[in-house]
C-alpha cells in the first residue's frame, strides 16, 4: 500500500500545478517525436541533391512510421490509462502485471510490423503514392528501408513514454525523447551534407536516436518507483491486456485513421495534379505532394501539443476519478479544453500570417515559384480551423482517461475515418486539388458540433453521482 500511496498527491494536489507538471514534459516528449521526422525533412529539403523529390519521398513514407506509432501508443497510452485507475483504486498487483504484459506485446507486435514492411515494401510504397515519378520513388525506397530497420526500437520508445508518465516520472519520459531527438538533429546534417549519404543518412540519424531513447526506457523500467516489475510481471496476461487495450483504442485510432487520411489524400494528388496545368508537368509532379506533406508536418507538431496536453491528464484524471474526486477531474477539464483552444488559435494566427516563412524553412529557396505559392494556399486553407482541431482532441482523450473507452473510439472513427477519409476522396471530385486542402476544415467543424454535445454530457455526469460507464 505504501507503493499505491506514492501517488496520492494526484488527488490532493492543486488541478493547475498537477497538469504543468504532468503535460509539460508529455508535450515535450510527443513534441520531440513529431520533431523526428520533421528535422528529417528540413534537412532532406535545404540538400540541393534531394530538394523536393527528398521531400515527396519524405511524405510517402511518414505514414509508414505512424503505423508502428499507432500500434505503439494504443499499448502505451491504454496501459498508462489502465495502470493510473489502478494505483488511484490500490489494485498494486494488476499495475505492474499490465505493464510487463504491455512491454512484451510491444516487442512481438514490432518484430511483426517490421517483418511486413520489408516483404511488402514496394507495394506499400506504391500504395501511398510513392509512384508519382522514378525519381521519388527510389527516394522513397531508400529512405523506407533503413527506417523499416529502427521500427522496434520506435515502437517499444513510444510505448514505454506514457506507462513512464503513469509510474509518477513524466520528467523522465520526457528526458528519454530528447535524447534520442537530440542525436538525430546533430547526425542528420552530418550523414546528408557531409558524408551526403542522401535518404539513408537522414534514416541512419532517425533511427540511431530511437535506440537511445529505447535504451532509457530500458533502464527505467530496471528502476521502476511506484508499480515496481517482478518477474512474474514479464507474462502475457490477456484478462488485463483486454481492459487496457480499448482505452488505448483511441490513441491508436487517432493516428491509423491519419495513415488512412494520408493515403487517400496522396492518391487523390497525384491523380488530380496529374490533370492541372503545371503539376501536371513531370517536372513539377512532386511538388503538390511535398507540400501537403509539410503542411500536416506543421499541423502535427500542432496536434502533437494538443495531444500532450490531454495524454498528460490522464494519470491524474485517472487517479481522481478510481479516488471518486470527479470534481477535480471536472475543474481540469475547464481547464483543459481552455488551454487546448489557446494552442489552436495561436498556431492559426502563425500560418495565416506568415506561410512563407515556414515554407523557407522547407528549402523553398531552392524549389519553382510554383512551389510556393501552392504551399502558402496550402497553408491558409488547410490549416484555418485548428482551434476546433485542437479541442476535438482534448474531448476524445478526456473520455479514454475516464475510461469511457468505446464512445472515445467511435467519435475518432467519425472524425478520422468517417470525414477525414470520406471528404478527402469527395471534395477533390467537385474542386479539384483544391478539394484535398478542403477536406481538413469541413472534417474538423463537424466534428467541433459532435465534440459540443459530448463535453455537456460528460460534465453532466462529473457533476452527478451517476456511474461513469465504459462505454
Amino acid at each position: 500500500m505504501e507503493e499505491t500511496n506514492a501517488n496520492s498527491f494526484l488527488g490532493t494536489e492543486k488541478i493547475g500545478k498537477l497538469m504543468r507538471k504532468y503535460a509539460i514534459p508529455c508535450i515535450i516528449s510527443l513534441l520531440v517525436a513529431a520533431l523526428y521526422n520533421v528535422v528529417d525533412q528540413v534537412f532532406i529539403a535545404n540538400a540541393t541533391y534531394l530538394g523536393s523529390y527528398g521531400n515527396a519521398a519524405n511524405t510517402v513514407v511518414f505514414p509508414m512510421t505512424v503505423v508502428a506509432l499507432a500500434l505503439a501508443v494504443m499499448i502505451g497510452d491504454g496501459c498508462c490509462a489502465f495502470v493510473s485507475i489502478c494505483l488511484g483504486s490500490g489494485r498494486q498487483e494488476d499495475a505492474h502485471k499490465s505493464i510487463g504484459s504491455a512491454v512484451i506485446l510491444c516487442v512481438l507486435t514490432s518484430v511483426a510490423v517490421t517483418a511486413v514492411y520489408l516483404i511488402f515494401q514496394d507495394p506499400i510504397i506504391t500504395l501511398f503514392g510513392g509512384r508519382v515519378n522514378e525519381e521519388t520513388f527510389r527516394c522513397a525506397k531508400e529512405y523506407f528501408f533503413w527506417i523499416t530497420l529502427g521500427i522496434p526500437f520506435y515502437m517499444f520508445g513510444q510505448a514505454m513514454n506514457p506507462i513512464i508518465r503513469s509510474d509518477g516520472s513524466p520528467r523522465f519520459a520526457m528526458a528519454a525523447t530528447l535524447a534520442g531527438a537530440f542525436a538525430n538533429i546533430i547526425l542528420d546534417p552530418i550523414c546528408i551534407y557531409v558524408l551526403r549519404w542522401g535518404m539513408m543518412g537522414a534514416a541512419v540519424a532517425t533511427v540511431a536516436g530511437q535506440i537511445i531513447t529505447a535504451a532509457l526506457s530500458v533502464w527505467y523500467l530496471c528502476h521502476m518507483k511506484v508499480a515496481k516489475l517482478h518477474k512474474t510481471s514479464f507474462r502475457f496476461h490477456w484478462n488485463l491486456a483486454r481492459h487496457y487495450l480499448p482505452l488505448g483504442m483511441c490513441s491508436f485510432l487517432s493516428q491509423i485513421s491519419l495513415v488512412a487520411a494520408m493515403m487517400a489524400i496522396n492518391n487523390m494528388i497525384q491523380k488530380y495534379g496529374a490533370l492541372d496545368a503545371v503539376f501536371g508537368q513531370p517536372e513539377y509532379a512532386q511538388i503538390p505532394m511535398a507540400v501537403v506533406g509539410i503542411v500536416m508536418k506543421f499541423f502535427q507538431i500542432v496536434i502533437s501539443i494538443a495531444v500532450g496536453m490531454a495524454a498528460g491528464c490522464i494519470p491524474i484524471v485517472g487517479y481522481n476519478v478510481g479516488a471518486g474526486r470527479r470534481d477535480r477531474a471536472k475543474t481540469l477539464l475547464t481547464d483543459l479544453l481552455s488551454a487546448e483552444f489557446l494552442v489552436g488559435l495561436v498556431a492559426l494566427l502563425i500560418v495565416e500570417v506568415m506561410p512563407r516563412q515556414l515554407i523557407a524553412i522547407f528549402g523553398a529557396a531552392n524549389e519553382s515559384v510554383y512551389y510556393t505559392q501552392f504551399a502558402v494556399k496550402a497553408f491558409r486553407i488547410y490549416l484555418c480551423l485548428m482551434p476546433l482541431a485542437t479541442v476535438n482532441k482534448a474531448t476524445f482523450i478526456y473520455l479514454q482517461s475516464l475510461g469511457k473507452a468505446l464512445t472515445s473510439t467511435v467519435l475518432s472513427m467519425v472524425r478520422e475515418v468517417l470525414f477525414g477519409v470520406g471528404f478527402a476522396l469527395l471534395l477533390p471530385r467537385f474542386f479539384g486539388m483544391d478539394g484535398v486542402l478542403y477536406s481538413m476544415p469541413v472534417s474538423d467543424l463537424l466534428t467541433f458540433v459532435i465534440s459540443i454535445v459530448v463535453i455537456r454530457s460528460t460534465y453532466k455526469q462529473l457533476s452527478t453521482k451517476e456511474e461513469i460507464s465504459n462505454g
